[in-house]
């Protein structure tokens, strides 16, 4: 085999980039394809990163998900009565009915999440920077270095912000996900809190586009804002909490170790710490704009439920508390390694005259 095919051969089976100069027709064409995918890449790294890690973690914690947010809302004595009756009124399918609007709607919710949050990060960073002659950022950077109160005031606003902004994209795609998680339940008991009796005969089928549609239908475009204010304010909290818990806790395992601090053990385990966290703080807040969301579904047409009360520490306010943490720390841990990952890899590519 002559010297210049046998080359040739090589190159294209072992995927290394096309030669701009080469006399193939396509060469240029395609080394400027894939010198652009990779400039794409590198400046929607977040995004890019945030979207791919939430299709994977959603899908995985999914039916923990639909537990929680059935024992919040019904009088379930325990999350493996909860699963028991999902299974038998509702087979497999009961633990991810809805799964389609919180694929959409996590995905979209953490790719404008995380890209809010970074640029908020760096802007207060600045302003604190300007303000006092220290970053935070580097100290969060610097090995060795311990979380500061300039460090978790960063996180803490920078993530408030980013959970009060996509509030109102989170809110109608959530009320939808109750809403078909809800369906089989609300038509077995007529919204009582009481635990539900099994009925598998009369399963309502409802999408959840078409279950979408039908709460514009009957309650208009604002329907699917029920709720909208506690929403705001559990995510406005919640976010802030997230994003503070897993920032300082990264750094300090990541110091502790003297690595870096997206070394891949601190990040798993910040992950699912941040998680943990978070919920412990505003699962009440959780609780009551669960309940809140249910009574609207439930209410006739025109009808406006009362607000709930907010309760602190008082045990009927956290039921599937344990679900919900075990299910946050999974797909917070899952979420961050994939991210940071992907951020890798992606900050790794090389990329001519960048």
């Amino acid at each position: 085999m002559p010297e210049d095919k046998k080359n040739g051969k090589g190159d294209a089976s072992s995927g290394a980039s096309p030669d701009p100069n080469s006399k193939h027709p396509f060469a240029s064409m395609e080394y400027q394809l894939n010198t652009a995918s990779k400039r794409w890449l590198k400046k929607y790294r977040t995004e890019f990163s945030a979207s791919s890690a939430s299709l994977l973690s959603t899908l995985i914690a999914y039916p923990l998900d639909s537990i929680k947010s059935r024992m919040q809302a019904y009088n379930f004595k325990t999350s493996w009565t909860c699963a028991r009756h999902t299974y038998n009124t509702e087979g497999v399918h009961g633990f991810w009915r809805g799964t389609l609007a919180p694929l959409a709607s996590v995905t979209l919710v953490r790719t404008v999440s995380f890209s809010i949050y970074q640029r908020a990060k760096y802007s207060i960073d600045e302003w604190m920077y300007l303000a006092s002659g220290t970053s935070p950022l580097e100290i969060a950077n610097t090995r060795g270095a311990l979380p500061t109160l300039s460090t978790m005031t960063c996180f803490g606003i920078s993530g408030a912000a980013a959970g009060a902004a996509v509030t109102a994209i989170a809110c109608p795609f959530e009320l939808t996900k109750l809403s078909a998680q809800f369906s089989v339940l609300m038509a077995n008991n007529k919204g009582s809190m009481s635990e539900p009796t099994a009925r598998p005969n009369h399963l309502p089928q409802h999408g959840t586009l078409k279950t979408a549609m039908n709460l514009v239908k009957q309650r208009g475009p604002k329907g699917l804002y029920h709720g909208f204010q506690l929403h705001l304010l559990r995510d406005t909290t919640g976010t802030a909490i997230y994003f503070m818990s897993y920032e300082s806790c990264k750094q300090l395992l990541a110091n502790a170790r003297g690595n870096s601090p997206t070394a891949p053990g601190a990040v798993a385990l910040a992950g699912g710490f941040c998680g943990i966290a978070s919920w412990a703080c505003i699962y009440p807040l959780d609780v009551a704009k669960t309940k809140y969301q249910r009574n609207c579904l439930n209410a006739e047409e025109g009808q406006r439920p009362k607000m709930p009360t907010i309760h602190f520490f008082r045990r009927r306010m956290y039921r599937g508390l344990s679900v919900s943490m075990t299910r946050s720390a999974v797909i917070n841990a899952v979420f961050f390694s994939v991210f940071e990952a992907s951020k890798k890899r992606i900050n790794n590519l090389e990329v001519d005259d960048l």
